[in-house]
């Protein structure tokens, strides 16, 4: 059982990161330390998909990672 959670667990890690790492970034390294003309855009389309499966395969990876820790 525990050797089905970890490899899971890998496998979720490994799609989370992916899914950060295709993510566009909408500001550059000025909005970081205060530039301005900073613009709050609305996530639409495969943008708004992508950002909520991060959060999906996160929060499952998080779970995850907590009931492995009381099976082991």
């Amino acid at each position: 059982m525990s050797i089905i959670l970890t490899a899971i667990e890998a496998v979720l890690s490994i799609i989370v990161t992916a899914l950060i790492l295709i993510q566009q970034r909408s500001a550059g390294i000025a909005a970081t330390f205060g530039g301005t003309n900073t613009v709050q855009v609305q996530r639409r389309g495969a943008e708004k998909i992508l950002y909520q499966a991060t959060v999906v395969c996160a929060t499952a990876l998080i779970a995850l990672s907590i009931v492995q820790w009381y099976v082991v």
